[in-house]
């Protein structure tokens, strides 16, 4: 068994930037991370055409700017470069392979007892720290949704975690199921390489393009209301797109940047798939899927379609409360935090959470500065509460 300070689970952006932050602050973590490398989400998971849709300077990670040379929207290699970049610089030594199988709350001692299995050294570890820190991430695992008759299809089934081009589809009939950024995305991909892809839509959206997703963000920084940018991004959208509602798109209720305050959904980064939609070469299909027959999939509309392939892009689930025994002194039953935005970051009894937030990399970089400056306070036997200096609408 190991004392130590800190125990922060994950190595993805959320545990690299509390790392870095816990750093500056000379306050002694480990960082356990269960797969064989940092941002793996990045490194595995991505499909190789992504991009961040946030511009660059909404994307740092503390203590370390992007440099004026890098790309206004950074490349998948791009940013991985940044993490490398970053983790050197602040000599951040994750210990990789040590999955964590159970972290509870040891009464009466105030410390968190953290139960790994390291697979790179084949034993088992246990950990004792004074604070834990969750940053295991919002897309820790694939959802794909039950389905009747998923079972009995005959082609493949991907989750969008898993795709990397469309070149392997050539000449297929390819259902996308969701059109969040990701399955807009995959669809726009695979007319790329020849494939013929249609896309489930259920939900209203909006769609911007990644510059007016920036002008509002920087609107906001600048202390705009959300009335204000709502009404000027969707103006100059409907400049651009038109009426999209006859192609089986309709918006929402309430302005984008409004709704990810709200509800943390983002609107639609368009990358090129709506000009797609409209020349028909990505097909909408409304609704939901009823059954699936084989390679026929019926939708609830009575349509039917074979397909040979079907690519869920339905997101992601925690799966936090399955190691964190004691979750919920900062994570509600579906693993999400507890306490609302811009408090959600910290919980009780010493355990944190970084990365939750849903708002990106921007909300990345914050919880991990909140998280550092109340683990710092708290040692120093300063145990007033931290707020962020700004409730920030970005």
């Amino acid at each position: 068994m190991k004392e130590v300070t800190v125990v922060i689970v994950g190595a993805g952006p959320s545990g690299l930037a509390t790392s870095a932050c816990l750093k500056q602050n000379s306050i002694s973590h480990i960082v356990l991370e269960r797969e064989d490398c940092n941002a793996s989400l990045w490194r595995k998971n991505a499909y190789d055409r992504v991009y961040l849709h946030l511009a660059k300077e909404f994307c740092s990670l503390p203590y370390m700017s992007h440099p004026p040379s890098a790309p206004t929207f950074l490349s998948k290699e791009a940013f991985l470069w940044y993490i490398d970049e970053y983790v050197a610089r602040f000599n951040i030594n994750p210990r990789y392979g040590c999955c964590v199988e159970s972290a509870v709350l040891c009464e009466g001692e105030e410390k968190w007892r953290v139960e790994v299995n390291n697979s790179l050294l084949n034993r088992r570890e246990v950990y004792e720290a004074k604070f834990l820190v969750v940053a295991t991430g919002e897309n820790s695992h694939a959802y794909i949704p039950q389905v009747p008759g998923l079972d009995s299809f005959e082609g493949e089934i991907v989750h969008s975690k898993n795709y990397k081009s469309g070149s392997k589809y050539k000449s297929k009939e390819v259902l996308v199921v969701g059109c969040g950024n990701s399955g807009m995305e995959i669809a726009y991909d695979l007319t790329e390489w020849g494939v013929n892809p249609s896309i489930l839509i259920r939900s209203p959206f909006h769609v911007l393009n990644k510059e007016l997703v920036r002008r509002g963000m920087s609107m906001l920084a600048s202390n705009s209301t959300f009335e204000t940018v709502d009404a000027l991004v969707l103006s100059m959208a409907e400049t651009q797109y038109g009426d999209l509602t006859q192609y089986g798109i309709y918006p929402p209720k309430g302005g984008p940047f409004y709704l990810k305050d709200l509800t943390g959904r983002s609107p639609v980064v368009d990358v090129g798939t709506i000009q797609r939609i409209k020349d028909g070469s990505v097909k909408v299909i409304r609704g939901q899927i009823e059954r699936i027959e084989n390679k026929k999939v019926v939708f609830e509309n009575t349509m039917e379609k074979e397909f040979d392939v079907i690519v869920f892009a339905t997101g992601y689930r925690s799966v936090a409360n399955e190691w964190l025994k004691d979750y919920k002194y900062v994570l509600n039953v579906d693993g999400w935090p507890k306490n609302a935005f811009p408090r959600h970051w910290k919980g009780e009894r010493g355990l944190y959470c970084a990365g939750l937030s849903k708002r990106g990399l921007f909300g990345v970089a914050r919880d991990a500065e909140a998280i550092a400056n109340d683990i710092n306070q708290i040692l120093n036997g300063n145990v007033g509460d931290t707020v962020p200096a700004k409730d920030d609408k970005a």
